[in-house]
């Protein structure tokens, strides 16, 4: 079998495509014709709209203004825009049943902007182009500003040499006009809402006026400002008028001392700023800083520093001198640690005991062994060889020559060594403790002598057996002696003592 005729084919389908045209091709009115109303409206679309105001440009608090959202298309919705956001409405703004017209009433300030309207049907919107409402107001009420100025009561005070630049700020639409009016009246040429003079001096001082004009709303302000000019601020320093402080008896006021009096004043202690106490007082001015019931550690160093429109300067730090004490005596030795109140020591040998107290000024000490006098004054006492005789207790007493206090402590001291070693001092009481007793035994053995020969010579007064003639004394005196030889010494005694004789 051959390949096909594709030739013959070819011609077959044109061939039928032409009988099918013949077939279906109807008279021209019997063919489809399209409505025209259909046609419009599938053709129609929404129109941009436009809006109209009533004035454009409005004075605050005087004027209403309505704007009309202009379209030709009947079936959409009208919506308002303000600053390319949906319209917030408020108690001022009223808007027509169709929403085509809004008014605001009593304009002000915050209703100055741009203004749109929107066009919305189905599926479709429009919008406007914006209008501008323009909204004219101020001059606000103001006040004159002083840069580099201290404000006081109703006048402002600058520094003697400074640069001083005056300013206002001003709510006010369109820009206004300015005038400035200085000191004496006299007009100036100044135009501008700022102006600056420099190294300012006492001839500036007054008041100074600005005047401030809306041409568009026909308002004027005017603000006035007191000037002085105030000096050059000085290096403070501290005045105290009591240097005597004493503990928990006295306070002390110290004052600083700055100028000028508008300067502002801070209190410094120990390099760290003070804080107000019931012990650190201060004034309503922060000058004057009272120290109440001082105490020892209230020393300081104090500062006051003073500060104006930017300049500071701090006063000479002064460090406060409180007298107080002595405290607690503690009596210490060189030969032991620590405070001691009984101390031992080898005969012959050195003792240092030093007296100690928390005092100031420091204390005048004295040393004093009981119950003798005074031995020593100072701080120290040194016995360089030590004897029996410094044994004891020693008192130290220290006194504050400005508190007019004392206090006092003791120690016993005892000597050690041999009780044999005497020194020439013993030896010497000893020597004359001996020479006291002989005197003593001599005297009394006179008297006992004198006392029994006077009894002697009494007996022999009143018995006659022993009344003689010379010649028995002679035999007596020949024969040998007897137990009865005291009896016969006593006429030795009489005679002696002026008794009748023979004679």
């Amino acid at each position: 079998m051959g390949p096909p005729d594709l030739c013959g084919h070819h011609w077959a389908a044109i061939l039928l495509s032409a009988s099918l045209l013949t077939v279906w091709s109807l008279p021209a009115a019997a063919q489809f014709t399209p409505d025209a109303n259909l046609l419009n409206a599938a053709q129609k679309l929404l129109a941009k709209p436009t809006i109209s105001v009533s004035q454009g440009t409005a004075m605050e608090h005087s004027g209403t203004v309505t704007f009309r959202c202009n379209t030709w298309d009947t079936d959409v919705t009208i919506y308002w825009v303000a600053g390319n956001r949906p319209l917030v409405f408020h108690e001022r703004m009223q808007l027509s049943p169709d929403r085509k017209e809004l008014t605001i009433l009593t304009v002000q300030r915050e209703d100055a902007g741009s203004y749109q309207c929107e066009a919305w049907g189905v599926g479709e919107l429009q919008s406007s182009d914006p209008v501008t409402l323009v909204v004219n107001y101020g001059p606000d009420p103001f006040e004159i500003k002083l840069e580099a100025g201290v404000p006081s009561g109703e006048e402002v005070g600058v520094i003697e040499g400074s640069d001083v630049t005056f300013s206002v700020e001003i709510q006010s639409r369109p820009l206004p006009d300015y005038s400035w009016l200085l000191p004496n009246d006299s007009i100036s040429s100044l135009t501008m809402r700022t102006f600056t003079i420099h190294a300012v001096s006492r001839k500036h001082e007054g008041v100074y006026r600005c005047l401030v004009s809306n041409r568009a709303t026909h308002l004027s302000r005017l603000a006035a400002l007191k000037v002085r000019v105030l000096e050059r601020l000085t290096k403070p320093h501290i005045v105290t008028p009591n240097l005597n402080l004493v503990e928990n008896t006295s306070s002390v006021a110290l004052t600083c001392q700055t100028t000028p009096k508008e300067a502002q004043v801070w209190w410094f202690l120990s390099g760290q700023p003070l804080l107000p106490s019931e012990h650190l007082v201060l004034s309503p001015d922060n000058r004057t800083l009272v120290i109440q019931n001082l105490w020892r550690n209230d020393t300081g160093p104090y500062e006051c520093e003073a500060w104006i429109l930017g300049s500071r300067a701090r006063s000479d730090p002064l460090g406060l001198t409180i007298s107080y004490g002595p405290d607690r005596v503690d009596i210490t030795s060189g030969s032991e640690s620590g405070v001691v109140s009984t101390v031992e020591a080898e005969l012959d040998s050195s003792l240092t005991l030093q007296c100690q107290a928390e005092s100031q000024p420091g204390a005048e000490y004295r040393w004093t062994l009981e119950p003798s006098s005074s031995v020593s004054v100072g701080e120290k006492l040194v016995i360089g060889a030590l004897t029996w005789e410094h044994q004891g207790t020693y008192d130290c007493s220290a006194l504050n020559p400005l508190t007019r206090q004392a206090r006092s402590a003791s120690v016993l001291v005892r000597v050690i060594g041999p009780q044999s070693s005497l020194s020439a001092g013993s030896i010497a009481g000893i020597a004359i403790g001996i020479l006291a007793a002989i005197a003593l035994s001599g005297g009394l053995g006179y008297f006992l002598y004198i006392r029994y020969a006077r009894r002697s010579s009494r007996e022999i007064a009143e018995d006659p057996i022993h009344e003689v003639t010379p010649a028995s004394e002679e035999e007596h005196s020949a024969q040998p002696s007897s137990g009865h030889h005291v009896i016969i010494g006593k006429p030795c005694s009489l005679r002696a003592s002026g008794s009748p004789s023979g004679k």
